[in-house]
């Protein structure tokens, strides 16, 4: 349709030129149409038909009337410019074909076409035409494509099928616009917005120069500000020089081996790690490398239980021994410690226990039973009445959820969260598939401490992860997947708000006024505190050689997750959140982070 469009307009400028010069030339020697034919023996009519420009005349025709008029027939004939070139298809094939490069080089579906229309727009004016019909679409596309993106976020369902549509719709109409252009020379884009129109001469020149400038300009603050990381007051630290600082911070603090992931706009954009999984032999720590995960498996844990509770499987308020047809300490253990309940026989308190209690650290169980002077299981205070960080307490309504499925928590795990977002290389068990890539815990030393590989399953304690699965499930975390956006604003309600002085050790029985400016409390398996940014969600991990921590603003889109296998690493926490997210607001003496140089 536009070639023949462009063809036929250059066609009829052609007679109007000739049509003028004739008319001219005819009433300079004073003929009428009638003289000129008796001259020339060439119709009245099609003399009229000439001036009118109604009719390309033959080569003869115009010499004859040049012969009567007495003067050359340049002087009629409209020459070709030769500047215009003969129609060639590959720039045509290269003017509707490249816009499918920007699926890999961001917005070069713009600029690669936008070069070829300024460079070839005067040589042949269907080149013109094209390439502005190209370009026009291609800018509505990707206009249209960061709109979906921004739909995508705010719009559920809606903005997803939009999104969803735009790359492969814009795919399919250039894929067709090259096929019809090499049969026909014609071309088709519908829904483009005319930025370049036809007829603007010389100001399309300006115009398509002042695109370029701005779609470089564009690339060139996507590229400034992806090489930067927005932090928690809206300040930003490039990734350079955080990167310098972790380094700094590993050297002077000893940490044996880091792995930092950054979150923006609920996305991972900075993941990297430093040091070694093995000191020893100094084989470098990588995102794939295996690593304990320690108290991280409750966060983990807390969305498997949410997910089961959306299915009806248990209620969070409903005591946990209820479901079963027999008492918890009548049932035989099936491994070595963990499901023994033999010692709750004379206990009173245990049935009150519910699961909401077990995953907000309030049952009154101890943290690990082995840390009792007689090793035995208790309860120790009204469930329910006040925080007191329990493994056990996650361990007991694990083996509830256990007895009511008949399915194991690997199964569990496996089956609702890791596969579902791509966790490959993340159990609650060893496997043997972890042995050729794993980290070796280090003290404070940088001596080795044996590695497990032996635990049994456990809820609270046993992950077996890597810093790029974790990183991944803290993303599905900023995304709201994996359970509904209500279950996700019961596990971040606060349940029970903390006073004590320190989360472990004698001063976890004082209480203290320190933490109430932030409202600490404890969610659903994960500690919360209030910020002028929204509140913080917060999970850490602690165990022989591994030392974890993470924390997610949710209204920000904005964390970290810090894993370390050194005895060492907290010791940098306090001084990396500050300088990474600027996270002022953790409760670092709470958690006993005490800097390396204090």
């Amino acid at each position: 349709m536009v070639a023949s469009f462009v063809v036929n307009e250059i066609w009829t400028m052609e007679n109007n030129t000739l049509a003028k010069n004739l008319i001219y030339q005819r009433k300079l020697k004073g003929y009428s149409q009638e003289d000129l034919s008796e001259k020339t023996n060439v119709a009245v009519r099609t003399i009229q038909r000439i001036e009118k420009g109604n009719t390309k005349p033959h080569l003869q025709t115009i010499k004859l009337l040049a012969a009567a008029l007495e003067i050359k027939v340049e002087d009629l004939l409209v020459l070709e410019n030769p500047k215009i070139e003969n129609l060639q298809k590959k720039w045509l094939l290269l003017l509707h074909g490249t816009p499918i490069l920007g699926l890999v080089l961001p917005l070069c579906n713009v600029l690669f076409p936008l070069f070829l229309w300024i460079h070839k727009r005067e040589d042949n004016p269907i080149y013109d035409a094209h390439g502005r019909r190209v370009i026009n679409f291609q800018i509505t596309m990707t206009i249209l494509f960061l709109l979906s993106f921004i739909a995508l976020i705010t719009v559920e369902g809606l903005g997803f099928f939009l999104f969803m549509g735009v790359i492969p719709y814009t795919l399919i109409v250039t894929i067709l616009n090259i096929v019809t252009v090499l049969n026909a020379k014609k071309c088709y884009y519908p829904l483009a917005f005319p930025f370049l129109k036809k007829g603007m001469h010389e100001s399309s020149k300006t115009i398509g120069l002042l695109l370029t400038f701005f779609i470089f300009g564009l690339i060139g603050c996507n590229s400034k500000s992806s090489q930067n990381i927005s932090q928690l007051p809206g300040t930003t630290i490039t990734r350079d020089s955080l990167t310098a600082k972790i380094e700094q911070l590993t050297t002077d603090a000893q940490v044996h081996g880091l792995a930092v992931s950054i979150f923006n706009g609920n996305t991972a954009t900075y993941q990297k790690t430093f040091g070694y999984r093995d000191y020893k032999t100094k084989m470098p720590l990588t995102d794939s490398t295996n690593m304990y995960g320690a108290s991280l498996s409750k966060a983990v844990f807390a969305v498997l239980t949410m997910k089961l509770v959306e299915e009806g499987i248990i209620d969070l308020d409903t005591p946990l021994e209820s479901y079963l047809p027999k008492k918890i300490y009548e049932y035989e253990p099936m491994t070595r410690w963990h499901d023994d309940f033999s010692d709750l026989a004379a206990d009173t308190l245990y049935p009150k226990i519910t699961a909401r209690m077990c995953l907000a650290h309030t049952t009154g169980f101890p943290n690990w039973r082995w840390f009792e002077e007689d090793r035995k299981l208790r309860v120790k205070f009204e469930p329910g009445s006040r925080y007191q960080y329990s493994g056990e307490g996650m361990v007991y309504l694990q083996v509830i959820l256990e007895k009511i499925l008949s399915k194991d928590l690997e199964s569990l795990a496996q089956e609702y969260i890791f596969k579902p977002i791509g966790m490959e290389n993340s159990g609650y068990q060893w496997y043997t598939r972890f042995e050729k890539d794993f980290a070796y815990g280090h003290s404070t030393k940088g001596q080795l401490y044996p590695k497990d590989t032996d635990n049994e399953p456990r809820g609270p304690s046993t992950l077996e992860t890597t810093a790029r699965d974790y990183t991944r499930f803290l993303e599905a975390v900023l995304q709201e997947k994996l359970i509904s956006k209500s279950s996700w604003a019961a596990l971040f309600r606060p349940q029970i708000r903390i006073r004590s002085t320190k989360q472990f050790g004698p001063l976890s029985k004082k209480d203290t006024t320190l933490y109430d400016a932030i409202n600490l409390s404890y969610g659903l398996g994960w500690g919360l505190f209030e910020t002028p940014y929204g509140f913080g969600a917060f999970k850490e991990g602690h165990g022989d050689g591994f030392q974890h921590y993470s924390v997610i603003f949710p209204q920000t889109g904005k964390g970290i997750l810090i894993m370390a296998n050194s005895d060492n690493g907290e010791s940098i926490f306090k001084e990396l959140l500050e300088v990474a997210i600027g996270d002022t607001y953790t409760p670092w003496e709470w958690e006993n982070y005490i800097p390396y140089n204090q």
